[in-house]
């Protein structure tokens, strides 16, 4: 990841969400050839040089202070999780992230398989699936081979299949939020480790294959994002709405595991059922006489 250039880039797209009015500034009669804030008005505002700002949106952030980052925050309006993004930018980690493939571990595959009623899966920080139970693969992608996560050079990733993979993109009925979403996730992933060659390399290749996926990187979306609802329209079970809920694993390297679930009682727990429950095989009882 290019952490200087991602640095500016997310700057200049939030100054130019804001409008001089919305920070009660009144604009000059004169026309504007910016959108929104121009670099001199955002540091006026947020207290701070216009050469310290600018070093900033070029990338320099050597030097920024934590007040100087709060100031300029609190200028732009950011969210939590925008701060904490613009902060990680600031000061990008110097960590070099091993290269290799990650597993699943054995205590994980159990608890997977210990919950037959509850499509679940096992997660690396890239979104690259490690492992899935029976439900979470009849529930995501059963047009996928079962052991498909085993194979980590061509297993699947749950980012590029949301845009590469027409029938795991079919199965979402607002598209849209998802890959929003799934973007914004991704870019604080990238933050926190921009050293991550096997990431960048995930956004190189959704880069070239995806106009779509390129529109939303470069509005630099932001939100962490580890619970919510699912609106789904699975080609067997029909429309579902579910919850899904992630759990971080004790793990430095960013595991995590995602569960489905769905109101009880609702026709999305009877569908949700049907699709992960098959129907018990019928026991008819056989007579001894004809046994012999």
């Amino acid at each position: 990841m290019n952490v200087p250039s991602d640095l500016g880039e997310f700057l200049k797209s939030r100054r130019a969400g804001l409008r001089p009015e919305e920070v009660g500034l009144t604009p000059l009669p004169t026309r504007r050839r910016v959108s929104g804030l121009r670099r001199e008005e955002l540091a006026m505002l947020s207290g701070v040089s216009v050469t310290h700002y600018t070093r900033l949106e070029q990338g320099r952030a050597a030097g920024a202070s934590d007040s100087v980052l709060t100031a300029i925050a609190r200028t732009l309006r950011l969210t939590e999780d925008e701060t904490a993004h613009l902060r990680a930018l600031a000061r990008p980690s110097r960590r070099t992230t091993p290269s290799r493939p990650e597993h699943a571990s054995a205590s994980v595959r159990q608890l997977l398989s210990a919950m037959p009623g509850v499509p679940a899966l096992a997660l690396d920080r890239r979104n690259d699936i490690l492992a899935w139970n029976t439900p979470g693969h009849a529930l995501l992608a059963p047009h996928l081979p079962t052991d498909a996560p085993e194979t980590p050079a061509t297993r699947p990733n749950l980012t590029r299949m949301l845009f590469l993979d027409p029938a795991y993109r079919a199965l979402h009925r607002d598209w849209p939020t998802e890959a929003t979403l799934a973007v914004a996730s991704l870019r604080q992933v990238a933050a926190h480790h921009p050293h991550d060659q096997r990431l960048t390399d995930l956004v190189g290749q959704l880069t070239i294959r995806s106009d779509e996926f390129t529109t939303l990187w470069k509005r630099h979306p932001v939100r962490t994002c580890t619970s919510g609802e699912k609106h789904l329209d699975h080609p067997t079970a029909g429309p579902m709405d579910l919850t899904f809920e992630t759990l971080t694993l004790p793990s430095p390297s960013g595991q995590r595991l995602i569960t489905y679930t769905a109101e009880a009682g609702s026709a999305s727990e009877r569908a949700l059922r049907d699709l992960t429950q098959p129907p018990a095989t019928e026991h008819r009882l056989i007579p001894r006489s004809a046994e012999r």
